[in-house]
């Protein structure tokens, strides 16, 4: 069976027009390096056609299920998780009060830029992923379809969200670097 060709009746249209209009200013672009890259590879290869089709067994994921696994790579990846497996830093640090002499836990590693205790990078982590959500309930605040009260809450949240992660993220930093941001 031969594949359809790209201009085909059903497709002739403004869009059909602008895509044959954009591949022509491509062919005669000022870069030659450009042009051969284009034209030398696909004038001898040809891209095999093959009909891959998934199992009966198989079923596609949720919408959900690959959200919330991306949202979960998105934090591991911004809490440092790579880092922690790396060079295994301690869950959280120590100082010694040197007027009393006692022992304080440490959350973040100050002064260091390029280091973290695992509950800091978790933290951090944690804070981002906060404003990356109360920026979808924003996202979500603003459909039509809702009811009234839920836009409102949606709204609220998401504001919350956003504002708490900012100041927090904020904090952070000034704890990490002393005289920053003053």
């Amino acid at each position: 069976m031969r594949p359809k060709s790209e201009n085909s009746a059903a497709g002739a249209g403004a869009g059909a027009g602008a895509a044959t209009a954009a591949a022509a200013s491509d062919l005669h672009s000022f870069d030659p390096i450009l042009l051969l890259l284009r034209i030398l590879p696909y004038s001898f290869l040809r891209p095999p056609r093959t009909r891959l089709r998934l199992p009966s067994s198989v079923t596609l994921p949720s919408p959900m299920t690959v959200f919330s696994l991306v949202l979960l790579t998105y934090f591991a990846v911004v809490s440092g998780l790579v880092y922690d497996i790396i060079v295994e830093p301690p869950g959280i640090g120590s100082t010694q009060d040197p007027v009393t002499g006692t022992v304080r836990p440490v959350v973040f590693l100050p002064g260091r830029v390029n280091g973290q205790y695992i509950i800091e990078g978790l933290s951090s982590g944690f804070m981002f992923v906060l404003g990356g959500l109360g920026i979808i309930f924003l996202d979500l605040a603003v459909d039509r379809h809702r009811a009234r009260s839920i836009r409102i809450s949606f709204a609220l949240f998401g504001i919350s969200a956003v504002v708490i992660a900012y100041l927090m993220c904020t904090l952070f930093i000034r704890i990490k670097i002393p005289g920053y941001l003053w």
